[in-house]
Order: C-alpha cells, then sequence, then structure tokens
C-alpha cells in the first residue's frame, strides 16, 4: 500500500471540497485523526501552489470562515476572487454565510462512502 505524506492526505481531502463549498484547516485535521494539528494543515496549504494535480486552497479557512491564508496567494485580493468566481460572498475578508456553505469532510466523505456501497 503506498504511503502518502500527511500534506499529500490534506491535498488529497482538500480536492475534493465541492466548488462553491469551504472548509477549516481543523476540520481537515480531525478528518485525517489529527486533531490539534490544524496549524500544520495551514503549512501543508502554504506549499500547495507546488502541488500536481492542482489543489483548490481557496476553500481551505479559519474555523470562523475568515481568509487567514490569503498572503499565500501571490496577490492579496487573489483568494477572495477565486471565491468570488465560485459563487462565494466575501466581506471583510469573511466568507458570508459560512456555516451553510461550510464542508465537513468527516460527515461528507462519511455520506459520499456509504452511497457508494449502496
Amino acid at each position: 500500500m503506498e504511503q502518502f505524506s500527511f500534506y499529500d492526505q490534506v491535498y488529497q481531502v482538500v480536492r475534493l471540497i465541492p466548488t462553491g463549498r469551504v472548509t477549516s484547516y481543523g476540520a481537515i485535521a480531525s478528518y485525517l485523526g489529527t486533531r490539534g494539528s490544524a496549524r500544520m494543515v495551514g503549512y501543508a496549504m502554504n506549499a500547495a501552489h507546488t502541488a500536481y494535480p492542482p489543489v483548490p486552497a481557496q476553500r481551505v479557512v479559519n474555523r470562523n470562515g475568515l481568509l487567514t491564508g490569503k498572503f499565500h496567494f501571490g496577490t492579496e485580493n487573489l483568494m477572495q476572487q477565486l471565491l468570488e468566481n465560485e459563487g462565494i460572498n466575501v466581506e471583510n475578508d469573511k466568507i458570508k454565510d459560512f456555516k451553510e456553505l461550510f464542508w465537513d469532510p468527516s460527515i461528507e466523505l462519511e455520506i459520499n462512502k456509504k452511497q457508494n456501497l449502496k
């Protein structure tokens, strides 16, 4: 069985986030069984521009819906622009309707797994 680095595991999860939805660093860490390592997920997102296939890093925000990683996108507004291109409203560096747009991998991926088993 192939062994994936922590960063690769993070990227695999982030690639599953549907367009127009967002998740948090902590939700990814929890899903990967490393609760409390949200900062490590953030480090992975900071390096995501080197990953292939591409990682939609703009879909990962902090637990309050803030665009805390925006400074790692090259230009100050690129993260917001990418989210707005997906139909996500951002105001003052915060996702509007964050709770409604939140995608929790621990719930969503379990639902998909159950649907695929049917």
